[in-house]
């Protein structure tokens, strides 16, 4: 992450930074490999919402610390987590794994940090951003079936619908760790960089989504989010509160003001 002077908050492992108007969320638990448990879980859902509530913030870096490790998904060391499956099962989030893969609420481009390892609930957190970029050395897998569990946080229903058949069921049906780039090829990762990198490219990508109107943004990802289940005459006919907020923002004069000017844009948060 960038040098640049930060306010930080601390609390139950997870970081959320904030730098002009972008949120950084990071998973710090490098004992056991940002693994998630219940308070972790928690609080990672305050930040969200928090999030949520913020119009100042246009867009969201999620990560995890340190370099070996995204997310290895829940948290198994002893005293991670006392559930079984069964109780694992009847007590799901219903926005997801940390709060974020099957979360539909959050109207703001989120960009995935991957960094290392991006294993079960991990790469759900994948599936559930917009963005994805990859370290050369991170690895993926949806792992559950090999200690007896489920990908139940979008992990199975997200991959059968992104990628072929056959390719997702590759995945699922063996547990197995792939690399970075075959991430990449199945149109699951948008880029793939050195790790040294790896920053970098975060901010070109963040430079580029931040060069749009936020109202802009949150009526695209509202759009998606809530008209998937229609055909595409029905969802154009929806007026979601994001489009109209979109359409009669100033930006909407702004932004071709500022292109008939020859001149950077200055975006409204509203």
């Amino acid at each position: 992450m960038s040098t640049e002077a930060m306010t930080q908050e601390r609390t139950d492992e997870v970081r959320l930074e904030r730098r002009g108007h972008v949120a950084y969320v990071t998973i710090d638990r490098q004992h056991v490999l940002n693994a998630v448990d219940d308070a972790t879980n928690r609080r990672c859902n305050e930040i969200w919402d928090e999030i949520e509530r913020d119009p100042s913030v246009h867009a969201v870096v999620v990560t995890g610390a340190g370099d070996r490790a995204f997310c290895t998904g829940a948290d198994m060391s002893a005293g991670g987590t006392a559930k079984n499956g069964i109780d694992y099962w009847a007590d799901l989030d219903p926005n997801g794994f940390a709060g974020l893969s099957l979360r539909r609420t959050l109207d703001v481009p989120v960009i995935a940090r991957v960094n290392g390892y991006a294993f079960g609930g991990g790469m759900e957190i994948v599936l559930g951003a917009d963005i994805v970029i990859a370290a050369d050395t991170a690895q993926f897998g949806l792992t559950e079936p090999r200690v007896g569990r489920l990908p139940l946080d979008g992990g199975i229903v997200k991959l059968v619908r992104r990628i072929p058949h056959t390719r997702a069921m590759s995945l699922l049906l063996t547990g197995r760790r792939a690399r970075a780039e075959e991430m990449r090829d199945l149109g699951l990762v948008n880029e793939v960089v050195p790790a040294a990198e790896l920053d970098a490219a975060v901010d070109r990508w963040l430079a580029d989504v931040l060069a749009c109107a936020p109202t802009s943004l949150r009526a695209i990802k509202q759009i998606v989010n809530r008209t998937d289940h229609l055909t595409d005459r029905d969802a154009r006919a929806q007026r979601l509160p994001a489009l109209v907020e979109c359409l009669t923002s100033p930006n909407a004069t702004e932004g071709v003001d500022a292109f008939r000017e020859k001149r950077a844009p200055v975006w409204s948060d509203r």
